[in-house]
């Protein structure tokens, strides 16, 4: 039985000519929340690199710590809100919030940037663990109203990410008398929460934009496969939150990143990736997710001692999160804007610019360790220019009416 596992509205009509260019970024969750992530992707990285220097020497998170929290609880996690506020009005069939209610949650997101780079603690923590938190409630009741439980999951982990906030700000600060490695320990099972919201909607929507985009395709799910790839997240995630008190040895969890590497090569071979070469909309979904086997397979490593666990991160990081953050937010911009679902040149230019950021950050180093600097200096700059470019061709497309004058 076929069944569309996600609806991404295709437009419905062409341009209208001399159409009012009406001012629309509340309207639906993807509008403020894509072009804020990626302003605020766009200039993180100079941010990180003035930390870095210490010319923000009163920043309550300062250096990597800044950077990875910001990664996740900034840049992934307001890129997710606004896609399940998206996609979450088509599942249930029942607004989620729009309006003032859409431009405070955006507000509170912003408002815990800016807070992380101030000196004052509690505001900023409060401010980190209230926005998953809020965005889980505006999920939450128009799922609740539509009785669609098959999408309840998704609210359980906005507020798992809400935890994991709370942990990671909580150590920071000194409360609960947490220990120090729950910080760490926290940002970890965060990135085990994005991967598998990557997982879970990449094998809703990969395979059927495969379909319908690229005539003869046959990208296909096998259930086993889904099982054993989601399966084996939530596993990591298990092991990961529950080691280090546990004192689970190490060889674990690399047997269990490895078997998830094969699983999800499996899973992603089944799309036929080769098929889509000739349609950046799509091909740039396909190389995302190239990188989730990718990045088990280098934490298997890590894990054991064989390379730097930073590679396994910034393999999933700057590779699959970035990557499919990209190839969606055009995507879904182009069709809830009523624009053709066909890839420019500039967008193009984003995909190479993101996913050579990616391969820069993690091949180099991994061949050529003395290179680390430059690698990330030159990283940080593609990385910095695919959203900027960005922001800027999109900007207008997301706080415009969609041009075939419906809402949303």
């Amino acid at each position: 039985m076929k069944k569309h596992l996600l609806n991404i509205e295709e437009p419905a009509a062409r341009r209208a000519l001399n159409a009012p260019p009406q001012f629309a970024l509340w309207q639906l969750g993807f509008r403020p929340f894509y072009l804020g992530a990626s302003v605020f992707a766009a200039l993180s990285i100079p941010l990180w690199a003035l930390q870095f220097a210490g010319l923000l020497p009163h920043a309550y998170l300062a250096g990597p710590l800044w950077h990875a929290h910001e990664m996740l609880f900034g840049f992934a996690l307001a890129v997710i809100v606004g896609f399940l506020y998206t996609a979450g009005r088509n599942w249930a069939n029942q607004p989620t919030p729009t309006g003032g209610s859409l431009a405070a949650l955006w507000a509170l997101w912003l408002a815990a940037r800016v807070l992380v780079l101030a000196p004052w603690a509690l505001p900023a923590a409060v401010a980190n663990v209230a926005f998953p938190l809020l965005a889980a409630i505006g999920l939450a009741v128009p799922f609740l109203k539509a009785r669609n439980r098959r999408n309840y999951f998704f609210v359980a982990l906005l507020l798992a990410l809400a935890v994991a906030a709370a942990v990671l700000h909580g150590a920071m600060l000194g409360y609960w008398s947490l220990p120090v490695w729950a910080a760490a320990t926290a940002l970890k099972a965060g990135l085990d929460i994005v991967l598998f919201i990557v997982s879970v909607m990449a094998g809703r929507v990969v395979p059927m934009f495969t379909n319908n985009g690229v005539p003869g395709v046959n990208a296909t799910r096998h259930p086993v496969v889904e099982k054993a790839a989601l399966g084996s997240v939530l596993a990591l995630l298990l092991c990961d939150v529950a080691g280090t008190p546990l004192g689970l040895p190490s060889w674990i969890t690399a047997a269990l990143a490895l078997a998830a590497a094969a699983a999800h090569g499996v899973r992603w071979a089944l799309w036929q990736p080769w098929r889509t070469r000739r349609t950046p909309l799509v091909w740039v979904l396909h190389a995302a997710y190239a990188w989730v086997p990718v990045h088990l397979l280098l934490r298997a490593l890590a894990d054991v001692g064989v390379v730097s666990s930073s590679l396994a991160t910034h393999a999933l990081t700057s590779g699959a999160i970035a990557t499919i953050i990209i190839g969606m937010m055009t995507r879904t911009t182009r069709g809830h804007t009523a624009r053709p679902l066909r890839a420019d040149r500039w967008d193009v230019a984003m995909y190479a610019l993101v996913l050579l950021a990616g391969c820069v950050r993690v091949g180099v180093p991994l061949l050529a360790p003395a290179a680390l600097r430059g690698a990330v200096l030159i990283s940080a700059t593609l990385w910095s220019a695919g959203f900027a470019l960005f922001s800027l061709r999109y900007g207008p497309m997301l706080w415009r009416a969609r041009l075939d004058g419906k809402s949303g």
